[in-house]
């Protein structure tokens, strides 16, 4: 535990709270080793682990921890942001976020054992399975409702999100605008 504290700086590593703090190794790697383990208090760990209990307004932080050089802490930024994209400041700090691949794998691994646990499995057009932070291209010119611009074929949607309740849709920015698009109308890109 020294390990982490000193890291740390006897803090968060995901919120900055000083107080109820402990080890959180994070799946589905997580050996309990520092390199894939954080320290986190008590309010992180429990909205980790019971999406239920997520308070959108508490995981703010992440504006400042996404930048962290620890992979663990990077990981655990993503998966949040990406469970809350459709708040809508998420995904903007999603689309500055950079992983290096290995820690990006790390961090989908992890956000595709909570969509087969939840039983919704999201197929491009071509019945490929998608995953949240994946690349699409759109198949067919798409008016967009509430906009004056149509998603025209061809245009890449970058980092895309899953709508958890819905196996057909999809979300993701076209023209700078966050929007919600039908699977059967996206062609993953390999």
């Amino acid at each position: 535990m020294t390990d982490f504290y000193a890291r740390s700086g006897s803090a968060c590593e995901l919120c900055a709270n000083s107080e109820n703090l402990s080890a959180y190794e994070v799946p589905p790697h997580g050996d309990g080793s520092t390199e894939e383990s954080l320290l986190a208090c008590d309010i992180c760990i429990d909205q980790i682990n019971n999406p239920e209990k997520v308070e959108a307004n508490h995981w703010r932080c992440l504006n400042d921890s996404m930048w962290s050089q620890v992979p663990a802490v990077q990981v655990m930024a993503w998966r949040m942001l990406t469970r809350l994209s459709a708040e809508g400041w998420p995904q903007e700090l999603l689309d500055m976020m950079y992983l290096d691949d290995e820690t990006l794998a790390w961090a989908q691994a992890g956000v595709e054992d909570e969509s087969d646990d939840d039983g919704v499995i999201h197929k491009d057009s071509n019945g490929a399975v998608l995953s949240a932070g994946d690349t699409v291209t759109l198949i067919k010119d798409l008016d967009v409702k509430g906009t004056s611009f149509t998603g025209k074929r061809g245009t890449a949607v970058r980092n895309i999100s899953l709508v958890q309740s819905n196996p057909e849709h999809i979300e993701g920015r076209v023209n700078g605008t966050q929007i919600v698009i039908l699977t059967k109308f996206v062609k993953r890109v390999n």
